[in-house]
């Protein structure tokens, strides 16, 4: 090979080399506007007219999707201990006392970012012929009355065996709701006494 095809064959690789070294120089220089005090303009809510300034080390406080007091993952909020909160998506106190409740039924599934607790077809051992299901809805991040729904599934067995769709009563599901809410405030209460 000659000297000028050697040449012609480093060429590349240092123009490379060059535009390489020229790129983390810009980051490098990009990145020392880092810890600046720069004050940007901010469109208020309404009219287009309405700005204000915003200093972006102290932004005013937003609304958030995970609610009041944002998403608190490892249970460091130190009131919220007493009021329920926790780091799932529902009040933990409800949740629980489901979870309670419902032990002696085999869970389907549980999702406690939802709020909604499913359990297998259970048959009591008084009563081979007839079986029962429940889904519990927690519906709220506080500890209310209203904050957790029951709904009971009932089915017996014919007299070919199959299992067929009965009738329950509205009361069942009103005596559920009320267990998991005595559970919660005892919860509550022990939690708060400590």
């Amino acid at each position: 090979m000659s000297e000028p095809m050697i040449q012609k064959a480093c060429r590349p690789k240092g123009r490379m080399a060059v535009a390489v070294i020229a790129a983390g120089l810009l980051a490098l220089g990009l990145s020392a506007c880092e810890g600046s005090k720069a004050v940007y303009p901010d469109r208020g809510p309404g009219n287009k007219k309405d700005r204000e300034m915003i200093d972006p080390a102290n932004p005013p406080p937003r609304d958030s999707v995970f609610g009041e007091g944002g998403l608190d993952l490892f249970g460091s909020g130190g009131q919220k201990k007493a009021e329920g909160g926790s780091a799932i998506g529902v009040n933990s106190f409800l949740w629980r006392a489901s979870l309670d409740t419902l032990g002696f039924m085999p869970l389907s599934s549980a999702d406690p970012f939802g709020g909604v607790i499913i359990t297998e077809w259970y048959s009591p051992p008084e009563s081979r012929h007839e079986r029962f299901k429940a889904n519990v809805y927690v519906m709220s991040r506080q500890l209310r009355a209203d904050g957790v729904r029951v709904a009971v599934f009932r089915q017996v067995q014919n007299d070919k065996g199959a299992w067929v769709d009965a009738d329950v009563s509205k009361s069942l599901s009103t005596e559920m709701e009320n267990t998991i809410l005595t559970r919660a405030r005892q919860l509550r209460l022990a939690v708060i006494a400590d």
